[in-house]
């Protein structure tokens, strides 16, 4: 809900792509710079009192936001600097959050975590932006935000509830050496680098098309969505159309998490990653050159299913390779390339949009993704003998059947 009011917010106030790509860069831009910090932190600490520590700054901000909006003394200034500070909290959220997963479920379950953690982020996907487009329409977007702070509350006292052992993992090592030890880690391991390169070029083309949705809504796919709002008695059709848009979108990635959560072993997931990325392009292109509301919607669903199975499925993949010691480490790269090269999406979508056009911005952007799952499809035969040796390391690591994994690695 946040974020689709916080796009529309700006974009009302300013009616420019290049701002909506730059608050995006605000957003994200220091989870790139921080996230080794992140890292570090969930590595070196208590990972569940980590996320606690987050959640509870990110209830904050988002009430500062809301007090700002709701009392008409919001500027854009302020969504930028709240956006920002933001970002820095997810630089140690996403890190410490991922790493205490596997404190929670064990490997053994972890796919099956990871799968119905996106479920629930996918269900939040689904209703949050159709929830939004009524608010936003009806009672502005400051609405949006106090509703997104008073959500914090339950996920605090949940994780305040949880009686979880996560230990802090000393090391005499300097902070410095601590963090370059995970950089070290991912260059010379091929398999966790490709990923996450894969990961980086998708960010950065591809997923530039979320910050550009409120210029669809408004300007491209303008006849739609007029039944909905006659029956909420809302009159920002715009405000209507983005919420349709960004729920379809929701709802394919929705049905994508759904798909790995029934799965049971890491059979054939590099694979996975390959056609998904491509199909995740292609899908972004179909949906550029459609000029209908509803088949934009229709396009939405496999766009979202796709990126979504890409993204969960490396995750697992990273997971089950990566040493529990530098597992917060590894997946602080995991969201520098994910998330923190997304502002450098976002920027250039924004600049793009402004001189080609959203619809061209966006073809560009599925192009280069369809190249870059290609390209990863093209490095298997090359990755697979090291990650069956990584995957068997870690589970024998974790006490976990040697055979058993051998089995799936070899058949992966």
């Amino acid at each position: 809900m946040q974020t689709v009011a916080q796009s529309w917010l700006v974009y009302r106030m300013t009616g420019s792509g290049l701002l909506l790509g730059s608050v995006g860069f605000a957003s994200q831009i220091p989870v790139f710079l921080f996230a080794p910090l992140g890292g570090i932190t969930a590595d070196r600490n208590n990972r569940r009192r980590v996320v606690i520590g987050t959640q509870i700054t990110s209830m904050l901000l988002a009430f500062v936001l809301a007090a700002l909006t709701l009392s008409g003394r919001v500027q854009v200034w302020h969504v930028f600097v709240l956006a920002a500070l933001l970002g820095v909290v997810n630089a140690f959220d996403i890190p410490g959050r991922q790493a205490f997963l596997v404190d929670m479920v064990g490997k053994e379950d972890l796919m099956n975590a990871i799968a119905l953690n996106s479920s629930m982020f996918n269900g939040a996907r689904v209703i949050g932006p159709a929830v939004a487009g009524v608010l936003v329409a009806r009672l502005g977007e400051g609405w949006c935000f106090f509703a997104n702070g008073v959500s914090y509350i339950a996920v605090i006292i949940g994780l305040l509830l949880m009686r979880v052992h996560s230990p802090s993992h000393a090391s005499e090592a300097s902070p410095l050496e601590h963090i370059l030890e995970g950089f070290q880690f991912v260059q010379r391991t091929a398999p966790i680098r490709a990923l996450l390169l894969l990961l980086g070029v998708v960010s950065v083309t591809g997923m530039p098309y979320v910050v550009l949705m409120p210029i669809f809504a408004d300007r491209i796919l303008h006849h739609g969505g007029q039944e909905l709002a006659s029956l909420i008695g809302a009159h920002d059709l715009g405000a209507v159309r983005l919420g349709i848009l960004m729920g379809a979108a929701g709802v394919g990635a929705l049905l994508g998490a759904l798909t790995l959560a029934v799965r049971s072993g890491i059979k054939g997931l590099a694979r996975w990653v390959a056609v998904c990325c491509v199909g995740f392009g292609a899908s972004l292109m179909l949906f550029s050159f459609s000029k209908s509301f509803w088949l934009s919607v229709v396009l939405l669903l496999p766009v979202g299913y796709f990126i979504m199975l890409q993204m969960a499925s490396s995750n697992t993949l990273i997971q089950v390779m990566v040493p529990d010691a530098l597992r917060g480490r590894v997946m602080a790269v995991y969201s520098m390339m994910f998330m923190g090269m997304a502002p450098v999406g976002a920027l250039l979508g924004g600049a793009l949009a402004d001189r080609l056009g959203a619809p061209v911005t966006v073809a560009i952007g599925g192009l280069a993704s369809v190249a870059g799952g290609a390209w990863f499809g093209s490095q298997l035969p090359k990755i697979r003998v090291e990650a069956r040796r990584l995957i068997i390391a870690q589970a024998m690591a974790g006490g976990e059947p040697a055979e058993e994994m051998t089995a799936q690695a070899v058949e992966e």
